[in-house]
């Protein structure tokens, strides 16, 4: 679910801002009249000022949507585990039927029985019974034990209610009618189906049953893991279909080791929600909500193919450490474990098998989760000023930016939840983030200056909305990032006091970089069928295709050298005749060699892609040299809330880079630290206990790790 639904403010009616808002307009104006000119926009003193609620009758620009004929195809499953579910074509380029505003639904819509059927049909209930009698038998008995059925007379009247307080809450709420028309076509597979929702908001689970429920869809029962006290409250919602933690639990891990209820995965609170939604209500946020569903896949197929293995995987510090004490890359090759996201510790009595399942389960949904959202206009916005214009940009340079930006997004073929003229698109985003933005006039011409405020709140709340177009950019981020540290190698060989951009850069060399930054990503970036390898591979011919390398080929009658890094030794193998090489030699040389297309562009365009991960390294960097304030051994829990204190302090005094301070990065930090064996877990105690790895207490071990992330940022 993509949403831009930020907080908006209107104008301050003060003189600067009524000047701002009017040139902003008159300067987008002629923007989008051209918008490839590089020059600064000149005012014409008598031209009348044109204002935002003025309707532009000239033509202006417009920014697609999408490139060609249809939009891009997003959300399909995976083709390498499940390939017949594929072949299904549920999501396939079918005459575009358009989207529609869920706020605008009425009884018409609304009135049909189909979605009111609580019970399975007889073919569903046979399959189930057949394919997974341990799911029937657990689904019958926790909804029994919870008391939890679906009363329809309550369900139409809560989703009536639902539709009136959204259509004050948002301007629109779009559905993708193509998405629908397919999980619509899913659902005459005769197979039960289980959504999961990626949670992006308190008032998700409502918005997706509404979606079901406006287009004739079952609703499905709802995992709510809320403490819900007030018996009356826990009554209406166990009749609408949602199962509530067991009462006495005392939270939610207390829940999962219930054994009716550990079966079930969850995730948020109603008290939440409901605070969620008054705050929407008491004031002019009227953002826009993009609801997307993602092609339905056979859980039997993925299972019985066994194509995506994860019980293969070397831990984190076996592939690293030997590169980053010992600088030998033998051993990044591997493949990384992600056993850690379902340890022993969480339902010990599943056998391995289904255990290694569940966890191929989890990275393919955390990976569809994130590729099938749109991009939205805040995004494109917020990576810009964050990443490309922290100091302030001049609105006619951050329109021609957009529409750049814009054109990048699109060739990648991801789908973006808007459309029309540029005047619109800017002056919405703006709008959504105007209280996390600062506006100004710039002399002589007063054309308005943007800049994102310095403040903590803010900027985390820009940084959020920039993920997304990270994801987009990974492949190019990951490679900027290793081109800055071949570059910085240079540098450190005697190169000089600056970075050489006119320096040759090896394939395998950058290959090796790019592995090793790729090691370091969290689930969700790489696709769970796609070995590391493999896209670092496609990491360096992204940076070919879009621009940033050329590659140079060797000449026949030049002397071939061969980067043969056995045992941490860089071998040369000089020949001058091809053909008088040994069968020994059994690795063919490396004559692909690459050089940056532009030197002298390309730093601005480097330090852009490589300021996207910068986020990530900066806090990785901050974290590990925060780790000896800490009084380990010490809790899980209190190590990861006063290394979250450190980190804001930190972000306080390295140029307010509140980004890098998130509550999120900070359990990234910890993950990544205990799989590299930096910190070492004890398990053996009630709580999960941390405590430092006797081999980092040295000064040496430590500074070689900090100089291996800070060799990907681009300084």
């Amino acid at each position: 679910m993509s949403q831009s639904y930020t907080r908006k403010s209107h104008f301050n009616c003060s003189r600067i801002s009524l000047m701002v808002e009017n040139l902003f307009g008159r300067i987008m104006n002629q923007v989008c009249e051209n918008p490839s000119s590089q020059r600064d926009v000149t005012l014409q003193p008598k031209r009348p000022a044109l204002s935002w609620g003025v309707k532009i009758k000239r033509k202006l620009k417009s920014v697609a949507p999408f490139l060609g004929r249809f939009r891009p195809l997003v959300g399909q499953c995976c083709h390498q585990c499940t390939p017949e579910s594929l072949g299904l074509k549920l999501l396939c380029n079918t005459p575009p039927l358009g989207f529609q505003n869920l706020t605008c639904v009425n009884e018409t819509h609304t009135g049909v029985k189909k979605a009111l059927v609580t019970a399975c049909s007889s073919d569903e209930t046979k399959a189930m019974e057949l394919e997974m009698p341990e799911v029937r038998g657990h689904l019958d008995t926790i909804l029994a034990v919870t008391q939890t059925f679906i009363s329809p007379s309550l369900l139409r009247l809560v989703n009536w209610l639902l539709l009136k307080i959204f259509d004050l809450m948002f301007c629109n709420v779009q559905i993708n009618l193509n998405q629908v028309a397919a999980l619509r076509r899913s659902t005459q597979l005769k197979a039960p189906l289980v959504y999961v929702c990626v949670r992006q908001s308190s008032i998700d689970h409502a918005l997706i049953c509404l979606t079901l429920f406006c287009h004739n869809l079952r609703v499905p029962y709802t995992i709510f893991p809320a403490h819900v006290r007030q018996t009356w409250l826990r009554s209406i919602l166990q009749r609408l279909g949602v199962v509530l933690l067991p009462e006495g639990s005392g939270s939610e891990r207390d829940a999962e080791m219930d054994s009716l209820y550990s079966p079930v995965m969850t995730s948020a609170s109603v008290m939440s929600a409901l605070g969620f939604a008054l705050s929407l209500l008491k004031g002019d946020h009227r953002g826009s909500v993009r609801i997307h569903f993602a092609q339905a896949f056979s859980l039997k197929e993925m299972c019985e193919s066994g194509k995506c293995r994860v019980d293969g995987g070397r831990p984190l510090q076996d592939l690293l450490m030997t590169a980053i004490v010992h600088n030998r890359m033998d051993s990044i090759f591997s493949q990384k474990d992600v056993s850690w996201l379902l340890p022993d510790a969480v339902m010990p009595e599943l056998p391995p098998a289904h255990r290694q399942q569940t966890i191929a389960l989890t990275l393919h949904l955390i990976y569809s989760s994130t590729t099938n959202m749109a991009v939205m206009s805040t995004s494109l916005v917020s990576c810009l000023l964050l990443h490309k214009h922290r100091k302030g940009v001049r609105v006619s340079m951050l329109c021609r930016d957009i529409c750049w930006l814009l054109e990048e997004v699109l060739f990648r073929n991801t789908d973006v939840g808007f459309g029309g003229s540029l005047v619109g698109l800017v002056h919405h985003a703006v709008s959504l983030l105007r209280p996390y933005l600062l506006l100004a006039a710039a002399p002589p011409t007063g054309e308005p200056i943007i800049a994102p405020r310095s403040d903590p709140d803010s900027l985390l709340i820009l940084s959020k909305q920039c993920d997304v177009i990270t994801r987009v950019f990974i492949h190019e981020a990951v490679g900027a990032c290793a081109v800055s540290a071949m570059l910085s190698e240079v540098v450190g060989c005697g190169g000089g006091e600056d970075l050489e951009f006119d320096a040759v850069l090896g394939q395998n060399e950058l290959t090796e970089k790019s592995l090793q930054l790729t090691h370091l990503l969290s689930p969700g970036y790489i696709p769970p069928c796609q070995n590391a390898h493999s896209f670092a591979l496609d990491v360096v011919d992204s940076m070919v295709r879009c621009g940033v390398l050329v590659m140079e080929e060797v000449q026949t009658d030049a002397p071939v050298c061969d980067f043969m890094k056995r045992h941490g030794v860089l071998s040369w193998t000089v020949s001058d005749n091809p053909d008088e090489s040994s069968d020994s030699d059994c690795e063919e040389p490396d004559i692909h060699t690459y050089k940056l297309s532009q030197p002298s562009q390309c730093p601005k365009l480097l330090f852009f892609l490589c300021s996207l991960l910068s986020v990530q390294l900066r806090a990785l960097c901050w974290a590990l040299e925060s780790l000896h304030y800490l009084p380990l051994p010490i809790t899980e829990k209190d190590c990861l809330s006063q290394l979250h204190t450190h980190l804001k302090n930190r972000a306080q005094l390295d140029g307010a880079r509140y980004e890098s301070s998130s509550i999120d990065l900070v359990k990234m930090a910890l993950r990544t630290f205990i799989d590299l064996g930096v910190l070492i877990e004890d398990r053996q105690r009630e709580d999960v206990y941390l405590d430092a790895n006797p081999l980092f207490s040295q000064g040496a071990y430590k500074e070689k790790l900090v100089l291996f992330f800070k060799q990907f940022m681009f300084n």
